[in-house]
């Protein structure tokens, strides 16, 4: 066997597909995000405006946060020393589970070293309390969820996208006795349009299901302290298990649950992804935890956001960009093509300076081929300006499709 051809053959035809991925090496200053240097492959600099970020809100550079991380680390050191149950828990973690159960208004909150790991890790195990357990999908459900739902060995229905009536179809089919779990997001992260919390809710006490909340896109961002779309829509009462991420709005690092204390106990009992695995650096923690307290009082921050995405969204339509736009703070730009998708963010970069990552199969389905693009209350009037003037400028240099506008 020549493991190295079919290395290449593999490779080879991601190149052939135009969705080869690139590192792009990127070096944030502090004090500065959105702006951060490009350390190109020919070794020079080149200053960006980074527009693709998961930074949403700018955490990751707050004064606060880094001041929580710095008295940590000086306390503690750099690392936790051990997995959860080994020496790897500290005063940080408690913290910051507390803050997060006390944020969704859950009795307890487990911490993980990823949202991914969160999802995986609980949607594995709970076929494992809950012997016969039927797992509801969406089928646009991160490729985290997806992973633990495909993992966990027990049954497993996939429901289309936001499409309650097929969920219903779905339960209704099934044994009325059997434990019911419905997995799903409240804002899905490529198109940027909402779950129908309310409805799915309605269904599963209708069927007796549990309910199991991806609200990574959302912590931080909606919501009068930030829980999320549920906490927005005054629904948070009715989720049986909420993951999020630290990662995101909150600007460092990690992935929870919430939810009862007996859930979360069995969880961190029974899950390998939190057994086997190191617990969070205490800094991270410790940052985490201030962030997720600033956010819980800070609401301007949320408004100015949202007003940043839908004077973003304004301006693109103006131009007749082909964008998707759900209300959410998600800005997605339709291109089509994984090549035409590429070579566009590369120009942006090498020529204006603006840093958006192509987003391809299989993040998405192939022909939705988009730069998405997410807009912070800290990216100015100027890197606005000159955004929509590079794609501006890139539409018609490509001679790339507008969309209709309206009158």
């Amino acid at each position: 066997m020549n493991y190295d051809a079919k290395l290449d053959a593999a490779l080879q035809r991601l190149h052939d597909e135009g969705r080869y991925r690139v590192f792009i090496d990127i070096e944030r200053e502090n004090g500065k995000f959105p702006h951060a240097s490009w350390h190109k492959p020919d070794g020079s600099q080149q200053p960006v405006t980074i527009w693709c970020g998961n930074d949403y809100l700018g955490m990751g550079q707050h004064p606060d946060v880094l001041r929580a991380m710095h008295e940590a680390i000086d306390a503690t050191g750099a690392g936790s020393g051990g997995t959860r149950n080994i020496s790897g828990t500290t005063v940080y973690h408690k913290r910051l589970e507390a803050e997060l159960a006390d944020l969704h208004r859950k009795e307890a909150a487990l911490l993980f070293t990823s949202a991914y790991i969160a999802n995986d890790a609980t949607l594995s195990t709970l076929p494992k309390l809950f012997p016969g357990l039927i797992i509801y999908s969406d089928a646009l459900n991160h490729a985290s969820m997806i992973e633990g739902v495909r993992r966990n060995g027990g049954a497993k229905r996939i429901f289309r996208h936001n499409d309650v009536e097929h969920l219903r179809e779905l339960l209704a089919a099934d044994d009325p006795q059997a434990p019911k779990l419905i997995a799903f997001e409240s804002v899905y992260s490529m198109d940027g349009d909402f779950g129908p919390i309310e409805a799915i809710c309605d269904l599963a006490d209708e069927f007796g299901a549990l309910t199991y909340i991806d609200e990574v896109h959302a912590v931080g961002m909606y919501g009068p302290r930030g829980a999320g779309v549920a906490e927005r829509d005054g629904l948070m009462g009715r989720l049986d298990i909420i993951n999020g991420t630290l990662a995101k709005a909150y600007g460092v690092m990690g992935g929870y649950i919430a939810a009862s204390a007996k859930m979360v106990d069995a969880i961190r009992s029974y899950a390998p992804g939190f057994i086997f695995t190191t617990s969070l650096a205490p800094a991270v923690a410790a940052g985490a935890a201030a962030s997720v307290k600033i956010l819980k009082q800070d609401q301007a921050l949320r408004d100015k956001h949202q007003e940043q995405a839908k004077i973003l969204k304004t301006r693109l339509k103006a131009l007749g960009l082909p964008i998707i736009d759900h209300g959410s703070h998600i800005v997605p730009v339709m291109v089509g093509d994984p090549v035409h998708t590429k070579q566009l963010s590369d120009m942006l970069l090498d020529q204006y300076g603006i840093y958006v990552q192509p987003i391809n199969f299989p993040t998405v389905p192939r022909g939705s081929e988009r730069l998405r693009f997410t807009p912070s209350p800290v990216h100015g009037p100027d890197e606005m300006d000159k955004l929509i003037r590079a794609l501006d400028e890139l539409w018609a240099q490509c001679a790339l499709n507008r969309a209709e506008l309206s009158a």
